[in-house]
């Protein structure tokens, strides 16, 4: 039976700043012979089941897990590559371009295994970053305070929402906050890609004044207390993990398209315990890895099959977006681009 070390167990909250961890805790046997360093951008809370259902059949490894901002851990990551230093032996992160950056800049190790060859191409570059997960972007509604023929089902229909003066969604539409999310930036940046409705969608934020917020967890909460009606573009995962607890948030994944994110694992160049960190992704890929991961809501069935998690009203299979973990995405962390759609979000979207 693996237990988890109460006195490691303890959440350790660390006041926000760049470079330092968000929360730690420990997991495994104080004596195990060995420890796995993981950090990651994924809540201690969700990823805990995960990590229980891998140590069960390992008495003799512990995992210290350091829970991160995605832009502080690319950060870290990044300066312990350029240094020459170690610290982590698995890096996992939801903004996936920064960890393409990583391993473009030559911080990873390789990693091959019968699991990462099964892997499809958009989720195995080099075979040194991994895409372990299916996550939508998704908008989210207060149940109570948005009738269900208002619920928005594309991006057009949120823009009709927002497009009259006295419109009760003025002000009462958010969003992540691009500049301080890696994950939020990483979504709108490829919204700016897919289709030639972002900047009419940007346009109407601006207009109806939409707001930029931090987090996950904060949009979800701020639509479950009804200070915001309906948040865009955020995480499927955590949101249908609240979702199922909390009757007052909908989920809708926009038919037009939507866009599905694989969370990257990569193994850093100067991990100290690099087969505890391959058997990690090993298992993390396996089918009772993806059965934990998806019991967890990181593993997001959108309709067409049996055990959907939900359907896409009007859409279907040929309307999902992945984002595959390729060169491409270090377009949109190009300096000058990234300065350029910054600037173009600024003027529209006003910061909380």
């Amino acid at each position: 039976m693996i237990r988890i070390v109460p006195a490691l167990l303890a959440i350790v909250m660390i006041c926000s700043s760049a470079g330092a961890q968000e929360a730690t805790a420990a997991f495994g046997k104080t004596t195990a012979s060995q420890t796995l360093v993981v950090l990651s951008t994924t809540d201690i809370d969700v990823f805990t089941p995960v990590m229980q259902v891998f140590l069960a059949t390992r008495p003799n490894l512990r995992i210290a897990y350091e829970q991160w901002a995605s832009n502080d851990l690319a950060a870290v990551a990044a300066d312990r590559c350029a240094s020459e230093t170690g610290g982590a032996d698995l890096i996992i992160s939801s903004a996936v371009d920064l960890q393409v950056q990583l391993v473009n800049n030559g911080c990873a190790i390789a990693h091959a295994s019968a699991s990462t060859a099964a892997l499809p191409d958009a989720r195995n570059w080099r075979n040194e970053v991994f895409g372990i997960t299916e996550e939508p972007a998704v908008m989210i509604y207060n149940t109570a305070l948005v009738a269900p023929d208002e619920v928005p089902s594309t991006r057009f229909d949120l823009i009709d929402l927002l497009r009259p003066a006295n419109s009760r969604f003025v002000g009462r539409v958010a969003t992540y906050d691009i500049e301080a999310s890696g994950l939020g930036y990483l979504f709108a940046f490829t919204d700016s890609l897919q289709a030639n409705t972002f900047g009419r969608l940007l346009e109407a934020f601006g207009r109806s004044g939409a707001v930029a917020t931090c987090c996950s967890a904060e949009l979800i909460d701020a639509v479950a207390e009804g200070r915001y009606l309906i948040a865009y573009n955020v995480l499927g995962s955590y949101a249908l993990g609240r979702a199922a607890t909390d009757s007052r948030i909908g989920v809708r994944a926009p038919s037009d398209y939507t866009l599905v994110l694989s969370r990257a694992a990569l193994i850093p160049k100067h991990a100290a315990n690099v087969a505890a960190a391959g058997a990690f992704i090993d298992f993390l890929l396996s089918s009772p890895g993806q059965a934990a991961l998806a019991r967890a809501h990181l593993v997001v069935k959108i309709g067409g099959s049996d055990g959907a998690d939900f359907d896409l009203p009007g859409g279907g299979p040929s309307s999902l977006r992945p984002i595959p973990l390729s060169p491409v995405l270090l377009a949109g962390i190009d300096q000058h681009k990234r300065m350029i759609f910054l600037s173009q979000w600024r003027q529209n979207l006003r910061q909380k």
